[in-house]
């Protein structure tokens, strides 16, 4: 018996063939659409993230107590060098580095814009988070009191390479000092923070601008995969703020937030549209064939085997649609992953926000294993209401309507 519903199942779902097809690439099409945009939407994200990371926080920071609700000079890690060498030993720090920033006024002979004077150690930026894949113009060099200049500052400047930029600020004794700088290179970190105010000198240069020694330094950043070493940093350095990713970055803690939710909405989309769709052809499949069930009832067939022919009907169209949609999904999220789509129509709006112009998608299994049980839940559910009229049908009565 089993064999035979099989059998009629298998033709019946491809009976009218072009109304079958109109479904299986509604619901490949639909799909492709959605792993699509949750690719590109998950790809921008972890690409903005993974550059914060790199450019600035690592997984864990350290400051002083204070210094994030006042950036004041004074409030600085004194023992800094000290803390980077003990904690280098720790085998589940992958790297680490030091930095020393401070805010002032950054201008030029036309132009003048609050920023950030970042001493950093060029060698440990590049081991850090590969800071020289930052650079979009000029070169990666701090010669002859060289700077880099964060992208959005540098058009705020108006500046180019090569220029002259004086930056001001209170050194350490409390006295408004000036450094004089000449732009080596400008950097776009997709940070919007840093792109907007960051200048970059050497690590050397700003202790000695400010008048501070070489222990001394506002930030420890570390890059590591462990889960239990923000709660040891916590506990070993309780005069510190050892904070994680999440906490310095809300906002992209919310992004990611927002992706499960936008995640469940597609899927919801997508759930309904196939519902609709093979509801649709289901129920006017089974009244074309109202007279076979009914036949089929009055030679004995119980309900439960056409329950289990229809239900398997619709897993038929259902999974054909899936496969179709799994290939065409596949596919555009191979495309985008490796060429990327490219907006660099939008490249001034989309940099003013930290965003890349060429957005590079991400491929995740889960895309196609949660989609497929979305798509099957939804052909199985798009029979009940055809379940219904069979099941109240009276095959003594259909059949005399039929003769």
């Amino acid at each position: 018996m089993f064999n035979i519903i099989i059998k009629l199942a298998w033709n019946n779902a491809f009976l009218r063939l072009s109304r079958t097809i109109l479904v299986i690439l509604m619901i490949a099409i639909s799909m492709a659409m959605m792993l699509s945009i949750q690719g590109i939407y998950d790809g921008m994200t972890l690409n903005m993230i993974d550059k914060t990371l790199r450019s600035d926080s690592g997984e864990i920071s350290l400051y002083h107590k204070n210094y994030r609700l006042d950036k004041n000079l004074k409030h600085n890690i004194k023992d800094a060098s000290q803390i980077q060498t003990f904690l280098q030993t720790n085998n589940e720090i992958e790297y680490i580095t030091k930095r020393l920033s401070v805010e002032g006024l950054s201008a030029t002979a036309r132009k003048s814009a609050f920023s950030n004077v970042i001493g950093i150690n060029l060698e440990n930026e590049i081991a850090f988070g590969q800071f020289n894949q930052f650079l979009k113009k000029g070169d990666m060099s701090f010669r002859k009191r060289g700077a880099l200049l964060g992208s959005e500052l540098a058009k705020t400047l108006k500046v180019n390479i090569g220029s002259k930029i004086i930056f001001s600020t209170q050194d350490h004794s409390g006295d408004i000092n000036s450094i004089a700088v000449r732009v080596r290179g400008i950097v776009q970190t997709s940070n919007i923070a840093l792109d907007a105010s960051a200048v970059y000198v050497d690590l050397k240069q700003v202790q000695k601008f400010l008048g501070v020694n070489n222990q001394m330094a506002t930030q420890i950043a570390i890059r590591t995969h462990s889960q239990t070493l923000l709660k040891e940093l916590k506990n070993k350095y309780p005069e510190l703020d050892v904070k994680n990713f999440l906490e310095l970055y809300p906002m992209l803690k919310q992004m990611k937030d927002m992706m499960v939710i936008f995640t469940s909405i597609t899927f919801l989309i997508v759930m309904l549209v196939v519902l609709i769709g093979i509801t649709g052809v289901m129920y006017v499949s089974i009244l074309d064939r109202i007279r076979e069930f009914g036949i089929m009832r009055a030679l004995g067939m119980s309900y439960q085997n056409i329950r289990y022919q229809i239900f398997l009907e619709a897993f038929l169209v259902g999974l054909t649609g899936y496969i179709l949609g799994a290939i065409l999904g596949f596919s555009t999220l191979y495309y985008l992953q490796n060429y990327g789509l490219n907006l660099s129509q939008y490249s001034e709006g989309m940099e003013s926000f930290g965003m890349d112009t060429i957005i590079y998608a991400q491929m995740n299994i889960s895309y196609f294993t949660s989609t497929f049980y979305a798509i099957i839940t939804a052909s199985l559910l798009s029979v009940l209401l055809p379940l219904i009229k069979i099941k109240k049908l009276n095959p003594i009565d259909v059949i005399k309507a039929e003769t």
